[in-house]
């Protein structure tokens, strides 16, 4: 009998050692040597891929906002502020009870069919607001020219980017919102444009944070 105990004894205490190793090794050390990896090879993606402004932090490169007025007193849906480019639909898992004021936390998409009833009524109500929006005198859209990106939510429905076709799109407007020459504004979306990864993957793109920023700082100069 005495024999067992010891055994087993002794076997309980390998084991609480080989998990105290384990936990020391997978739970502290791996962790703090990865993180420090990362601080020191690439801190700015491990610290969130982080853009600044004048010295702030004023979002991510790699999720989308939304750019929009204060809710109005009676008002639901805040109204788009149009004298700035605006990013994808944010159609995705909707509000959430972790952060109310912040749609996005949640990450994903409609996972409804293309012949969804209510997923064909978003895009068309969002075809007529883009061409609503962006149709200034002299300088009417084209409901044929609305492309796929300005009417559809990506599949995390936090997508940072727009097409250039989308970006160009929407130049009359946010030149006429900021009083600043088409062409200016339109140069500024060629300069943001990034073309597809290593040459050939992915489409040609425009972060629109960036480009907002520049944007700014653009009407800020007056020229």
């Amino acid at each position: 009998m005495n024999t067992s105990v010891t055994n087993t004894a002794r076997l309980l205490g390998a084991g609480l050692r080989a998990l105290l190793v384990l936990t020391l090794l997978t739970g502290v050390l791996y962790p703090l040597a990865v993180t420090g990896i990362a601080q020191g090879l690439f801190a700015g993606k491990a610290n969130g891929s982080e853009v600044e402004s004048n010295g702030e932090v004023v979002g991510s490169s790699l999720i989308g906002q939304a750019y929009n007025l204060p809710l109005k007193e009676g008002q639901e849906t805040p109204e788009p502020d149009l004298k700035w480019f605006h990013g994808r639909p944010q159609n995705g898992l909707g509000t959430n009870s972790v952060n109310t004021q912040y749609r996005l936390i949640l990450s994903g998409a409609t996972n409804r069919s293309a012949d969804n009833a209510e997923l064909v009524q978003w895009v068309k109500d969002a075809k007529a607001a883009v061409v609503k929006d962006n149709s200034v005198p002299g300088h009417p859209v084209n409901p044929a020219d609305v492309p796929a990106d300005a009417v559809t939510s990506s599949g995390s429905g936090l997508d940072p980017a727009i097409s250039p076709k989308y970006a160009d799109l929407q130049v009359q407007r946010v030149a006429e919102k900021n009083g600043l020459p088409a062409d200016r504004v339109r140069k500024l979306v060629d300069e943001h444009t990034e073309g597809r990864t290593l040459g050939f993957m992915g489409e040609p793109r425009v972060n629109v944070l960036e480009l907002n920023i520049a944007l700014k700082n653009l009407a800020a100069a007056g020229r």
